[in-house]
């Protein structure tokens, strides 16, 4: 969202006749109408939620952001980007302000772990109560802190997700699938997964306009070294897409060894975009199977699609990204 510090923050790349009033409130309108139109059981934010040097108060600017969510009462998680902590606040700050708002479900870091960054964490997504699969994750969600830019001199560029947040990933992966799988009831295949970070992967750039759904318009801005993460994902086994932020002009997603990667287009006003493409919005809906008894199982299809910032509110692109039983 690129949050400053609201009516007086300008809009970047909009078209002349949007310039004049156009402000952050323009950022704080369009989450308002995604909100309103989707109802949605979870608000994923996914870093560079404020822009930390045009920032007055980087709480006061978090604050503003994420408002829309707390005043619908909506469950919101977040990760952070490469320019959250570049005003008032440091990182770990920034990220201890995010974990102590109102209806946040964000944590600050997994308890009694090693691990780089903060912001990493995971949310179990229950059954439906009543059911067999009232006490299991029938859907896990990873976040992690991709960090913002490298601190080793000799790699230049953005940061990466580190070796020890992806050993605390394949942990938590291997015990949440050996749960699913192992306890009663016991679940033929694992729950499926997605993950949320900021600085997209190097393997985000494999794809071609005949390969991918949505368009390709910034270069892929990711670390200048992989450090592995997709292979880590891929040897897990369960996370079914990845989402990311950072390149504000991507809005695409591709299929890659089994596992979508996916961006969603820049949202906010204060943020660099093209004059005449509508600011956007991804949005995830998880589908459950039910038997032909009625009873709710465990989940059965990933969709998504994109919330445009027109006069329709406009929505574009819906694709299945997973299905139970496809490859």
């Amino acid at each position: 969202m690129h949050y400053a510090d609201g009516r007086s923050t300008p809009c970047e790349n909009v078209l002349p006749a949007q310039q004049l009033g156009c402000s952050d409130l323009n950022t704080t309108a369009f989450l308002h109408r995604v909100l309103r139109a989707e109802k949605p059981d979870l608000v994923v934010f996914t870093g560079d939620n404020i822009y930390g040097p045009d920032s007055t108060d980087s709480a006061k600017s978090m604050d503003a952001a994420i408002a829309p969510a707390i005043a619908m009462r909506l469950p919101w998680a977040a990760v952070m980007g490469n320019h959250d902590q570049e005003g008032t606040l440091s990182r770990e700050g920034v990220m201890r302000h995010l974990v102590g708002m109102k209806n946040t479900l964000s944590r600050f870091n997994p308890e009694g772990v090693e691990i780089d960054g903060y912001g990493n964490y995971n949310l179990e997504v229950g059954g439906v109560e009543g059911t067999l699969l009232a006490d299991k994750s029938v859907l896990n969600l990873y976040f992690l802190d991709s960090g913002d830019y490298s601190t080793v001199p000799s790699i230049p560029g953005y940061g990466w997700i580190k070796t020890s947040q992806q050993a605390w990933f394949k942990q938590t992966s291997a015990s949440l699938q050996a749960n699913y799988t192992n306890e009663q009831p016991k679940q033929k295949e694992a729950a499926p997964a997605l993950a949320y970070f900021h600085i997209p992967l190097p393997e985000f750039g494999s794809f071609t306009s005949s390969n991918r759904t949505g368009v390709q318009q910034d270069p892929i801005s990711s670390a200048s070294i992989n450090s592995g993460f997709f292979t880590s994902m891929v040897e897990a086994g369960d996370v079914k897409a990845a989402f990311v932020g950072h390149d504000h002009l991507n809005d695409f997603c591709g299929n890659l060894t089994g596992i979508q990667l996916c961006y969603a287009g820049g949202f906010g006003y204060h943020a660099y975009g093209m004059a005449g493409w509508p600011r956007r919005a991804r949005v995830v809906s998880v589908q459950l199977d039910k038997t032909q008894d009625g009873e709710w199982q465990g989940v059965q299809s990933i969709k998504t699609w994109k919330r445009l910032d027109d006069r329709r509110l406009t929505t574009i692109e819906t694709e299945v990204l997973w299905k139970r039983g496809s490859n």
